[in-house]
């Protein structure tokens, strides 16, 4: 059963003003086979037992008393609703007994009947799939509620072309315009009629909360403060939720959000009652991404790269059939599709001969395992020029690439016993701290040479290796470089 909030009747009957009411007959029914027949004896008087929709509700010792309640009703709720037909819901009748003594309570039975006293409205329900979903106060109102839901995905010019172009019935359509884009049907997920039905005027809705009520499920969100200690995990679980649950109803809180006391979070799932579906046909120019291709030279130098040939990008015309589902794509095939400018393929060429005196480009991890201790940048006041490696599995320094050595043996400016390695490709790299040297100046290298061992020389507090990286003579970071 739905829920409506409780409105008060007064505010409710303001609304109704023009809304038409169920006449709904009160029957007065007599259960005799003519007139009622007068007491026979003066010690026998009339009493009459009432019931109303077939449940007995009392007895009074004069039937006009009740006809006079429902008349006052009905002129009280006139008031309220002017030009409106009013009349009393459930059916009376009347069953009269004579008896030597009245023992009716006219009073409490009055009371009885004007508890029950009820007023019907005729509204127009918006159903769905065969369920009364949301009242409105006629079908004008509930058909605008309906093109409503449909706007919040496609505009009033859309929808009324489209509504023109089906009442015309027309058989074919132009063929579309580059970049164009035509609705084929905008519909509802499920089967949406409009009836009529009487119901308490209390449960009518507005055309905004009869909106309200279709896209949510609900007319009022439900919100939670947050409390001392709550955290989003168990703030979902208590709602029978999911923290993926939590944060899609929540715009802007992530997992790493700091929760504050008296934060208002919102915990009801949406559960739109119907989904609008938007069928449409567009003409798309999309680009055709050009290809990386790479070609061998055997006569150039491992690591050195040329351009042959500059990529462009391609264009195309393609149709496509798209259906959404409030707003979102769920299926979108092609139909057809136009090349305008084939793409041209970026061509580059790649040197693989091996030169042991030149470096390919790219650096291997200098040591046997270990970790960065320390990144390039500013440290205590001064720029820390390259990385520390520290704790690998054996101590090992080997070079980065192939090259040259230009420099081997100590340092006076605190790198300790420092190597030096021209790559000549434009690069160098320098080795720092190790404990002992096993190159020497002039020395041609290849990548992954041991060319020393870790150690703690020159100005350091432990064991490592110090690791730097120049390109054309400018220092770069060397997390960069390292493969």
């Amino acid at each position: 059963m739905l829920f409506f909030n409780k409105i008060a009747k007064t505010k409710k009957f303001l609304l109704l003003k023009t809304t038409v009411i169920t006449v709904l007959a009160a029957s007065v029914v007599a259960f005799s086979n003519g007139p009622v027949a007068l007491a026979t004896s003066s010690k026998l008087t009339t009493i009459y037992h009432v019931y109303l929709n077939g449940a007995y509700i009392g007895n009074v010792t004069d039937k006009h008393i009740v006809d006079q309640l429902v008349d006052a009703e009905v002129l009280t709720a006139k008031k309220s609703l002017k030009d409106v037909t009013l009349k009393f819901g459930p059916q009376v009748k009347y069953i009269p007994e004579q008896v030597f003594r009245a023992s009716a309570d006219n009073q409490e039975t009055l009371q009885n009947i004007k508890k029950s006293f009820q007023l019907q409205a005729e509204a127009s329900a918006i159903v769905i799939d065969g369920k009364p979903i949301a009242y409105l106060e006629n079908k004008e109102t509930a058909e605008e509620v309906v093109k409503k839901l449909k706007l919040q995905y496609v505009t009033e010019e859309q929808l009324n072309e489209l509504e023109s172009r089906k009442a015309s019935a027309t058989s074919s359509l132009p063929a579309l315009k580059e970049n164009e884009t035509r609705l084929l049907d905008v519909r509802l997920s499920k089967n949406v009629s409009i009836e009529t039905e009487n119901i308490a005027p209390e449960k009518i809705l507005s055309s905004e909360e009869a909106l309200t009520f279709l896209q949510k499920g609900t007319l009022e969100e439900k919100k939670y403060i947050v409390q001392a200690g709550d955290v989003l995990e168990t703030i979902a679980a208590n709602h029978g939720l999911t923290q993926a649950d939590i944060l899609a109803l929540n715009p802007g809180l992530t997992a790493e959000t700091l929760l504050k006391i008296g934060q208002e979070l919102n915990v009801t799932v949406l559960q739109p009652y119907v989904a609008v579906i938007v069928d449409k046909e567009a003409n798309l120019k999309e680009e055709i991404a050009f290809t990386n291709e790479v070609v061998e030279d055997s006569t150039m130098p491992k690591g050195e790269t040329k351009e042959k040939q500059a990529g462009q990008n391609g264009s195309r015309l393609v149709s496509y059939l798209i259906s959404e589902q409030n707003g979102v794509t769920i299926k979108k095939d092609q139909t057809n599709e136009q090349i305008i400018q084939q793409p041209i393929n970026h061509i580059v060429i790649k040197g693989t001969k091996a030169i042991p005196s030149r470096g390919e480009g790219s650096f291997a991890w200098p040591t046997v395992g270990g970790y960065v201790s320390s990144k390039l940048g500013y440290r205590w006041g001064k720029m820390h020029k390259g990385i520390d490696i520290a704790r690998p599995s054996n101590k090992t320094i080997k070079a980065a690439d192939n090259g040259v050595v230009v420099s081997a043996g100590w340092d006076s400016g605190g790198y300790g016993n420092k190597v030096i390695i021209d790559h000549k490709n434009g690069f160098r790299t320098l080795y720092g701290h190790m404990s002992s040297i096993n190159v020497k100046v002039g020395q041609t290298v290849s990548k992954g040479t041991g060319i020393g061992i870790m150690g703690a020389t020159g100005n350091v507090t432990g064991v490592h290796l110090h690791f730097e990286v120049y390109k054309n003579g400018s220092l770069v970071n060397p997390l960069t470089y390292l493969k």
